[in-house]
């Protein structure tokens, strides 16, 4: 992974509401590097939703994420758990 990459992903980490900035940038730096190629192809695709259904799907309803999402949701939620 190069270090392009990661600041291309980390720009669109930010969002512009503080809740999934946070959330966002702790999951990329701590959490992605170790995916594999499958999930961190989808985390990228997760990253093109918008900010309303990101925050719904992190914060307020789990579970209304779609299908290919739904194992990724889990793991950055438990990212966010474990860095408080």
């Amino acid at each position: 992974m190069s270090g392009e990459e990661l600041r291309r992903l980390a720009w669109q980490c930010r969002r512009g509401m503080l809740e999934l900035d946070e959330l966002l940038g702790a999951f990329l730096e701590r959490e992605y590097p170790a995916l594999d190629e499958e999930l961190k192809g989808v985390f990228r695709q997760f990253l093109q939703e918008g900010d309303t259904d990101l925050f719904t799907w992190l914060f307020e309803a789990p579970a209304q994420a779609p299908e290919r999402y739904a194992s990724l949701v889990a793991r950055i939620r438990g990212a966010g758990a474990s860095s408080c």
